[in-house]
């Protein structure tokens, strides 16, 4: 079994790294309706459609015209590759389209500039495999 370090990890739009990265989530889930029937004993499910959302935390660099500029919210999509353990050969990753729903700047006296962008997938997520 491997184990990776959150340091490792990378976020790109596309080919290109997103500059200043902090941190990234995102969440999969999957809808399900209920089909129990009479004689049931137990309420059964079928899954149906799913979703996945998500976050990508960074310290706010307005120089990074490929990468958080990119990230403006509106209703064009983009190609976002999450890689938890790295961008070298046989890594494994996430890929989706999305569309950035959200852009939150904030900063304080005493600490940095910080943006964060939630996106919405649409179609999805699928595990990769860095080529």
């Amino acid at each position: 079994m491997a184990t990776h370090a959150g340091n490792e990890g990378a976020v790109y739009i596309g080919a290109n790294q997103i500059a200043e990265v902090k941190g990234y989530s995102f969440d999969i889930t999957r809808d399900v309706t209920e089909d129990t029937v009479m004689g049931d004993d137990f309420k059964t499910y079928k899954g149906t459609l799913g979703d996945a959302t998500g976050s990508i935390d960074c310290f706010w660099d307005e120089t990074d015209t490929s990468g958080q500029i990119a990230l403006t919210p509106s209703t064009t999509e983009v190609t976002l590759n999450l890689y938890p353990e790295g961008n070298t050969t046989a890594d494994s990753y996430y890929t989706c389209t999305a569309i950035i729903t959200g852009l939150s700047i904030s900063g304080a006296n005493d600490g940095m500039v910080e943006a964060s962008f939630s996106f919405q997938a649409t179609g999805g997520i699928s595990l990769a495999v860095v080529a």
